[in-house]
C-alpha cells in the first residue's frame, strides 16, 4: 500500500503532511530544501507526494521508491 502525501507552503516555511491532515511530519525554511529531505524520509517506505506551488496548485507528483510509480513513464 502507498500512502499519499502533499508538501505545501505555510507560514513562511515548506512542511509535508499525510493526507487527510495538516499535522506536519517534516518542515523544512525552503522548498528546495525540503525536496532534498523527502528522498531520505520515504527511503524503504512507498509514498507518493503531491508537491505545491507557493500559490497552492499542484506543480508534480513524485513517487518514491522511483520504481513504485504505477505509470509506465519516465518522467
Amino acid at each position: 500500500m502507498m500512502n499519499s502525501y502533499h508538501l505545501v507552503p505555510k507560514d513562511n516555511e515548506w512542511v509535508l503532511h499525510e493526507e487527510g491532515s495538516t499535522k506536519p511530519i517534516k518542515q523544512a525554511r525552503t522548498k528546495d530544501e525540503m525536496l532534498l529531505l523527502i528522498p531520505m524520509h520515504f527511503a524503504g517506505k512507498k509514498a507518493s507526494v503531491k508537491i505545491h506551488r507557493a500559490d497552492g496548485s499542484i506543480e508534480e507528483e513524485r513517487t518514491y521508491p522511483r520504481q513504485a510509480d504505477p505509470r509506465d513513464s519516465e518522467g
